[in-house]
């Protein structure tokens, strides 16, 4: 008799198979080959967990976003309904659409290329008894980085304090964790908004922010309005990780999972909300493992705009109806050119 752990296996054996061959029934010759797809399997109930090491790239044609404002560039991530992250599509299994016309896709890549990556972290008073699980989530999140990725970090208590400049040696943050007191109030839009700000000294194209935080904001200058368009000017991914308490005593606190998710969502990232900081670790690392993963979609407006004004995105799955439940994840838009 098979334990669960190998009628596990089988399944997730089954699963594949069957996804693999509907693909290969699919009629379009831009589907993808059954050799490369990938859906990656998780040992926790919702948590993806393995991923075969990508190849890298230079970062040259994330870095065109600078120097080429015609050329729009998306990153893209795809999940089922229990988040294990699908790999191995082609620009075939893509469509992409400004407003309602569709797009032709000009580039296409699914290779990990480094990151420029700000941690932003909650040192308020309420945080005092979950910075072990923060420092665990630390190490999880770096151990999934590319070699090249480079890193700051700001812990943000009343006031946000930048206290690791960009580097290449994850320790170093875990270096200054050590040191992090919580305490005080939590100005969490000023530290998003100074994260914003440094990481327009990036060195690479691909940017994004890692936000850990147990709860709303209650002590900043910066206002939500100020920092969604920030967010949404920036070409930043945002992921937060929110542990709240599900009974919480303030307004602000349980205003929090909708403030990270509305921040976050519109950029490409997401927000997950926790109960438990135990899973904290598991979720950093999850949230590792999709910026590894993600495919860049990158085109050219079939009507250059030099409006600055925002301008909407969507980008859907061209798969066989019977996969339909399959999402991808990406920013909603960008703002054009003023001139």
């Amino acid at each position: 008799m098979l334990g669960l752990r190998e009628v596990s296996a089988v399944a997730q054996v089954v699963i594949r198979v069957l996804f693999l061959v509907s693909l290969l029934d699919a009629a379009s010759p831009a589907q993808t080959s059954l050799n490369d797809i990938h859906v990656m399997p998780r040992k926790a109930p919702t948590l993806a967990n393995s991923i075969s090491p990508p190849g890298m790239v230079e970062d040259s044609v994330l870095h065109k976003i600078k120097t080429d404002v015609k050329l729009v560039l998306v990153p893209v991530s795809v999940t089922d309904p229990e988040h294990r992250l699908i790999t191995g599509l082609n620009a075939g299994n893509f469509q992409l659409y400004e407003g309602n016309t569709p797009q032709s896709i000009r580039h296409f890549s699914s290779e990990d290329v480094p990151i420029s990556i700000g941690i932003i972290l909650d040192a308020s008073g309420s945080m005092r008894d979950k910075m072990e699980r923060v420092r665990e989530a630390l190490n999880q999140f770096c151990q999934e980085a590319n070699p090249q990725d480079e890193f700051f970090m700001i812990v943000f208590s009343n006031e946000p304090h930048l206290v690791n400049d960009f580097t290449t040696s994850p320790d170093d943050l875990q270096k200054e964790l050590l040191f992090t007191q919580p305490k005080g109030r939590t100005a969490l839009l000023d530290a998003i908004y100074m994260g914003l700000h440094k990481l327009k000294d990036a060195r690479y194209g691909k940017k994004a922010l890692l936000i850990i935080s147990d709860g709303g904001d209650n002590h900043s200058r910066y206002g939500e309005k100020e920092i969604k368009s920030a967010a949404k000017e920036s070409d930043v991914m945002i992921y937060g990780i929110g542990t709240f308490d599900r009974y919480v005593p303030t307004l602000e606190e349980s205003r929090g999972p909708a403030l990270l998710s509305e921040i976050a969502e519109p950029t490409g990232g997401r927000a997950f909300t926790l109960e438990n900081p135990q899973e904290l670790p598991a979720v950093a690392r999850y949230i590792g493992k999709e910026l590894r993963t993600q495919y860049v979609l990158g085109y050219r407006p079939e009507s250059l705009h030099k409006d600055g004004k925002w301008h909407k995105i969507q980008v859907k799955l061209r798969l066989p109806r019977k996969w339909s439940f399959l999402r991808a994840h990406a920013k909603t838009g960008y703002y054009a050119p003023a001139q």
